[in-house]
């Protein structure tokens, strides 16, 4: 028992401690089918009496000194066989939940100590004996378990199993000794089981498997001639190899998405500022402008800036000419102030030659009194 909870508190463990992996196991519905060997542990068995009838036994006084009291004794298997077959699904993060029916078949021998008891008015069927006593047979057993395992993802095509079933196990027990019968009946209990293995994916469907199971019986118990057999627990260990098929393919995995191609520089930008009749400052709308013509300017890295200043139709050509170049000038010394070079800022003037709305001469038109700031990489 020591060893048993060793065992499963090692499975819980790993378990636990695997659960933040991820794994290709296949997702959805599979079956599988399992052969291999299977060991079952020597067990202890009381022989509990049960009375004899009349019939067999006819007084009183034979019934009492018959033999007084239980008898012992030890089960013992050879290796025998297994089978199995599974239908399971398979979810995301490497769960499976899977049910299990399985197959298991071992040849056995009972040794029974006895020890005589009985006087003459006894038959030859109800007196005891002394010594033991062999008997020969075979345990066949019939498995029905719910299974809950997690693959444990260790290459990119070879996975470590470990589980955990409950369920019942549906044992037959048949011994004889020299031709007669001891017992040939079944018992129901209830079992369960931990399990451990390696799956190897052979292809995106088919994977192959090799597995341990421990399977552990609560004390089945039989009836026999006169009295009933009670097994402690039956413990066994099997080991089998076995192929897992996918009934659906999973899906492929998307491609990875293409690099996204390197935007492409930006164009040129254009800003625009107006100042009032006769005048080169800059006002508050203005430097809001120029604000924003500084940061696109300092996004973008390395720029030329060119400025250009424009009037309306007052004023003479050579009066418009200069108030022109100093509409640029103002605006560059604006940008130099918000942290822009110098060096990459050119300005000019155009006078009253480029007007954005085309009128007469002496004519004042807001659009007309601007500054243009283009940049260009």
């Amino acid at each position: 028992m020591k060893a048993k909870g060793i065992l499963l508190a090692t499975v819980a463990g790993v378990s636990i401690a695997a659960a933040s992996q991820s794994s290709a196991h296949h997702q959805g519905w599979y079956v599988g089918l399992e052969a291999g060997v299977n060991w079952i542990d020597d067990t202890s068995v009381l022989f509990e009496r049960t009375r004899f009838t009349a019939v067999e036994i006819e007084s009183e006084s034979a019934r009492s000194s018959w033999w007084n009291g239980n008898s012992s004794g030890s089960l013992e298997f050879d290796t025998g066989w297994a089978g199995f077959a599974t239908v399971g699904y398979g979810f995301e993060k490497n769960w499976r939940v899977e049910l299990e029916l399985g197959y298991r078949d071992n040849d056995a021998t009972l040794t029974r100590e006895g020890r005589y008891c009985g006087g003459e008015e006894l038959s030859l069927a109800a007196r005891g004996f002394c010594g033991t006593r062999t008997y020969d047979g075979d345990m066949t057993e019939y498995t029905a378990m719910i299974n809950v395992i997690y693959d444990v993802p260790l290459t990119e095509k070879l996975d470590l199993n470990i589980g955990l079933g409950a369920g019942v196990d549906y044992v037959q027990l048949d011994l004889s000794r020299n031709g007669r019968t001891l017992t040939d009946e079944s018992d129901t209990r209830f079992a369960f089981q931990a399990i451990a293995g390696l799956t190897y994916q052979i292809t995106k469907r088919l994977d192959l498997s090799l597995t341990y199971r421990y399977l552990n019986v609560s004390e089945p118990s039989f009836e026999a001639r006169y009295k009933t057999l009670e097994l402690d627990d039956l413990e066994k260990h099997t080991v089998t190899v076995g192929l897992r098929y996918d009934l659906y393919e999973d899906e492929a995995p998307l491609p990875p998405l293409p690099p996204q191609p390197p935007l492409p520089p930006a164009g040129p930008q254009q800003f625009i500022i107006y100042f009032g009749f006769d005048k080169c400052n800059i006002t508050p709308e203005a430097d809001g402008v120029l604000n924003e013509a500084a940061a696109a300017a300092k996004t973008q890295g390395s720029v030329k800036i060119k400025i250009v200043g424009h009037t309306d139709t007052m004023g003479s050509n050579d009066y418009n000419q200069r108030l022109s170049e100093c509409r640029s000038d103002a605006a560059k010394s604006n940008l130099v102030g918000k942290g822009l070079s110098a060096g990459s800022i050119s300005t000019s003037g155009r006078g009253e030659g480029e007007l954005m709305v085309k009128t007469d001469d002496s004519v004042k038109e807001p659009q007309n009194r601007r500054a243009t700031i283009d940049l260009n990489n």
